[in-house]
Order: structure tokens, then sequence, then C-alpha cells
């Protein structure tokens, strides 16, 4: 569901428009056909219909007023962290790692990471950033992370990683982090 229901609930609201439409000709047929019917079947059925007017009634002004729609909170939300994870995550592999909840692969991607820092193979800036959505992911991951590396991640981490730890915790379930974080990652490879 790309649209995230916006043409579902565009959808939703043309089709009870319609039914409107079908019910307001119910009735003026049925008043046209009052005399052939007996009193009782034309009681019925017109208090059938106008239940299903006021039904259907009720329903548009709920879509109209922004009450009803299609697009949920969890789209929402789901939208809040594809946002935060874009914007937190620069590095498809710590991505990947962090989705596939691998927090050792992570640790040893830091350690080599570190040994390239210091033989001159990889550059300060790349490093820091690295470094920072590693540790983030590890906290994530409920992984208990060194004094160090506390201090570490709070001196360098940018507005972007404090977002995505916002609403990743707003989120709740971990697993449903995680799934995004899949869901991220399989439409990086594409």
């Amino acid at each position: 569901m790309a649209s995230r229901g916006t043409t579902e609930t565009s959808k939703l609201k043309q089709n009870l428009e319609e039914q409107l439409d079908r019910l307001m000709q119910q009735l003026q047929d049925l008043e046209e056909c009052r005399e052939e019917l007996d009193a009782d079947e034309y009681e019925e059925t017109k208090k059938e219909t106008l239940e299903q007017l006021s039904e259907i009634n009720d329903s548009l002004k709920k879509i109209m007023s922004g009450d009803m729609t299609l697009v949920d909170e969890l789209s929402g939300m789901q939208l809040a962290i594809q946002a935060a994870i874009s914007q937190a995550f620069k590095t498809p592999e710590v991505i990947r790692m962090f989705a596939k909840k691998q927090p050792r692969q992570l640790r040893t991607r830091l350690a080599e990471m570190d040994r390239d820092l210091m033989v001159g193979k990889l550059g300060r800036d790349l490093y820091t950033q690295q470094k920072v959505e590693i540790l983030t992911a590890l906290r994530k991951l409920g992984e208990k992370l060194t004094q160090d590396d506390e201090t570490f991640l709070s001196a360098n981490a940018g507005a972007a990683l404090s977002q995505f730890e916002k609403v990743s915790s707003d989120l709740g379930s971990g697993d449903k982090v995680f799934a995004l974080a899949s869901f991220e990652v399989e439409k990086a490879k594409q």
C-alpha cells in the first residue's frame, strides 16, 4: 500500500457517495411505486432505506471531517521510522546488520574500523559517522556499551540519530523497528 491509504480513502469516499446516490434513487422509486406496495411493505422498505442512508451519511461525515481514513496510526509511525532510519543510518551495511540483529558482526565491523583509522585507511569523519551508527544500532539491540562508547556517542550523535532514538522508542516494539530496517535494506538493494 504505497499510498499509505490515501488512494484507498478516496475510493472509499467515492463508493459511499455512489451508495448514497443509489439509496436516494431507491427512495424516489419507492415513492413512485407506493400504490403498488401494501402499507407494511412500503413502511418497512422505507425504514430500511432511511437507516442505510443515515449510516452512509455518518460515514461520509467522518471521512470529510478527517475522523476516518485508511491512513492508520501504524502507517504514520512507519513513515516516521523510515525517515529516521534514512536520516540516521547512511551505511547500508550497518542497516543490514541492525535489521538482522547481528551485534557480534557490528562489533567486528567496529574493530575493523578502529584498525583502519589507525593505519590511515579510513578518514576521521567517515569513521565517526559509522561508529555512531554502529553504537546506536548496538544500543537499540540491547547491547551494553562501554563508558567510552557512551561518551563517544553523546559527543558525536547528531540530530538525525537522536530523532531515530526518539521515534523508535515511541514505536514501542523493537520487532517493528527491525522489520522496518529490513524493509529499508531490501529497498536499498533495488
